[in-house]
């Protein structure tokens, strides 16, 4: 009868006798509303309800029973039932059910798609990748959305920081108040209490007027501070305070300011060798680390150099206004051959760069001109064993061929750090201390 009567108002409909077959279509069809008796011959209404919202949260669950009694209509609702209809059920009020249970499931969907398209228009930037390892930081990043939880975003310069904040923060509750944004690194010590916190009329000499700091502007939004590790102590301690009471002064200031914020930190270096070596207090640390989100580099994902390759192609050529171009087989093998050290920004460079240069409707390697590529020659391959000294005992020759890796490995994990010792005992998975012996004994400047 419920069939017949829905069927009439052109509703597509699938019967299951029990639970087990309901669990069985509802993963099978997806369906956009379910309708379920609580007693049935093998499991219950509640099971089916339970496994509905497993498979799809938003997905409006209409329950009934001939025992109508409160207590079964307060456990449904509060399992997440849309509604509750007590046997014999009026068709007339179960259609009118159903079609108030399809408007809000059309509600939801027009919801989520329009978070989308405000997210794209304020801004948020597109995350390209399909490797396994960066789903996974988006799925990070999409659960720590939706809390306040303080984020601290870890990777290597050029893997994009910034873009995951923003994302972070377009998907989040506070989307339409400000993302503040502020490079710990590039503005000098002297500076920086300042712009964080900003300061009053007459604090020091050139404060002819207050000034808001970047807590006061980021107020019931997102806070950015990228390379957090370059914060000077004395800072450490003001910032540290001021996310736990929520409340600072301004440099030369009394009055206590009050502000919401979502604190979102960066950092490329280890901020756990720099506690260990006393540069970073431990206690700002921990309360950073709320919700740690590691970026891989590019070198550990080759399989989204392609995919990134062809976005900033499409992309510089739209910005250029340009023709479409293409990528020669040739050049992706290079491109995919690369090692990255600058990850995804020396990439977005290199494309960037070949989109200027090409005159044609193809890019080629020789438009790449990619810095650190190990050059091609037709000279034979030279033995390794061919520069190594090995004169003297046993012992002897695999001291000297141990300190000579260690010396060559050191040297090239520092550049790999861009010079950071911290970051480069992280690398090596050595002590900041025992970096610093190592240097010493091999003369490394």
């Amino acid at each position: 009868m419920l069939r017949h009567a829905l069927e009439r108002q052109e509703h597509a409909v699938l019967e299951a006798r029990d639970q087990p077959e309901a669990v069985r279509l509802l993963h099978q069809a997806q369906p956009a509303v379910v309708l379920s008796d609580l007693r049935l011959p093998e499991g219950d209404g509640f099971g089916v309800l339970r496994a509905a919202k497993e498979i799809d949260a938003d997905i409006p669950v209409i329950v009934m029973t001939a025992y109508g009694s409160i207590e079964d209509a307060v456990a449904a609702m509060k399992e997440g039932a849309m509604d509750f209809l007590a046997k014999p059920v009026d068709p007339d009020h179960l259609l009118l059910l159903v079609a108030r249970a399809l408007e809000r499931r059309r509600l939801v969907t027009e919801n989520l798609l329009m978070k989308e398209e405000l997210a794209v228009r304020r801004g948020a930037p597109q995350l390209v990748g399909d490797d396994p390892s960066l789903r996974k930081v988006f799925a990070s990043l999409q659960r720590a959305a939706t809390t306040d939880a303080t984020v601290l975003l870890e990777g290597e310069s050029g893997t994009g920081k910034e873009l995951f904040a923003r994302s972070l923060h377009a998907l989040s509750g506070r989307a339409d108040a400000p993302f503040v944004a502020i490079n710990c690194a590039a503005i000098p010590e002297n500076l920086l209490e300042t712009e964080l916190f900003g300061y009053e009329k007459g604090a020091f000499t050139g404060a002819v007027a207050r000034k808001p700091g970047k807590f006061e502007m980021a107020h019931r939004g997102t806070l950015f501070l990228d390379e957090i590790g370059d914060l000077p102590l004395a800072l450490q301690a003001k910032i540290l305070r001021a996310l736990e009471e929520k409340r600072f002064e301004r440099v030369g200031g009394t009055a206590l300011l009050q502000v919401d914020v979502r604190l979102v930190a960066a950092t490329n270096r280890g901020l756990r060798a720099a506690v260990a070596a006393r540069r970073f207090r431990e206690d700002l640390f921990f309360r950073l680390s709320v919700f740690p989100i590691t970026i891989p580099p590019l070198r550990e994902r080759p399989g989204d150099v392609p995919v990134l390759a062809r976005y900033f192609v499409e992309r510089f050529c739209r910005e250029m206004k340009k023709k479409p171009l293409v990528v020669s087989p040739e050049a992706m093998e290079q491109l995919q051959a690369y090692r990255w050290p600058g990850n995804v920004r020396e990439l977005q460079n290199c494309i960037e760069r070949s989109v200027i240069l090409v005159d044609g409707d193809t890019i080629f390697p020789r438009h790449l001109n990619l810095s650190f590529a190990v050059p091609v020659s037709d000279e034979p391959p030279v033995s390794p064993w061919a520069h190594i000294d090995l004169s003297g005992t046993l012992v002897e020759v695999t001291r000297r061929v141990m300190s000579d890796v260690e010396k060559v490995k050191i040297e090239e994990v520092l550049v790999e750090a861009g010079g950071n010792k911290g970051r480069a005992a992280e690398l090596l998975q050595i002590s900041y201390k025992m970096l610093l012996a190592k240097l010493r004994e091999h003369g490394i400047d």
